[in-house]
């Protein structure tokens, strides 16, 4: 015991880990985000809000039970450095870490606590296979381990689609449009499902999705994402 932990100690003088938003070296402790930037990070709290801006982006568009975001989203801050590396970087421990941030926030939560099965937004496999891993599914085990509830990639994507980072509103509705389909519909059957994303705009990747879930007999679909641009 007192060897191993030697021997990690000795690791983290020579490659310590860092912060995932500040770039800082994290103290013993830490996980993935250090205490000060815990502290300081743009948090909505909208999972403690009804009719919170997120929840308003889905009225008249797909009829969910409750849905937030855990952080603001500027360009050029942290929250957007932490994205960029999960999505682009490889670094995906920082969806696990902030997964299980989140989950321990939600899983007291009206709307969110009754919630029986994780299920995140997929990429196209050939996308996927690119960059290695879905970066929404690593948001998803995080939650799944802290709100200690099933994770399932119950969604495939049929087409790959453009980015939709440069579209405009309509364009993002239409690019999506019946792009996702569930696997094993009676895995689902009765479930209120938790759907999982890094990045809410405009919302049309997560309408399309919940459309696709709630198709499934007794379905109920809330939706938690990393962020809110």
């Amino acid at each position: 015991m007192f060897v191993n932990r030697l021997l990690t100690d000795l690791l983290w003088l020579v490659y310590p880990e860092l912060c995932a938003a500040c770039d800082r070296a994290l103290n013993s402790g830490e996980r993935c985000v250090c205490t000060f930037c815990r502290y300081h990070l743009p948090r909505t709290h909208f999972h403690l809000e009804k009719d919170n801006a997120i929840e308003k982006r889905f009225w008249g568009r797909a009829p969910v039970q409750a849905a937030t975001a855990f952080f603001h989203f500027s360009k050029g801050e942290k929250v957007q450095r932490m994205i960029h590396k999960l999505k682009y970087k490889g670094e995906k421990e920082i969806g696990v870490g902030v997964g299980e941030w989140m989950g321990h926030e939600l899983k007291d939560a009206e709307g969110f606590a009754g919630a029986s099965l994780v299920v995140p937004v997929p990429l196209h496999p050939r996308r996927q296979s690119k960059r290695g891993y879905n970066q929404s599914a690593m948001l998803a085990e995080g939650l799944s381990k802290s709100m200690r509830i099933p994770y399932s990639e119950a969604l495939l994507r049929n087409l790959e689609t453009a980015t939709q980072t440069k579209k405009h509103r309509f364009e993002r509705f239409e690019n999506v449009n019946r792009v996702f389909a569930v696997k094993n519909p009676a895995e689902l059957e009765n479930k209120h499902i938790l759907l999982v994303d890094d990045v809410i705009t405009t919302g049309a990747t997560l309408i399309a999705c919940a459309e696709a879930l709630l198709e499934v007999p007794g379905t109920s679909v809330s939706i938690v994402t990393m962020a809110y641009a």
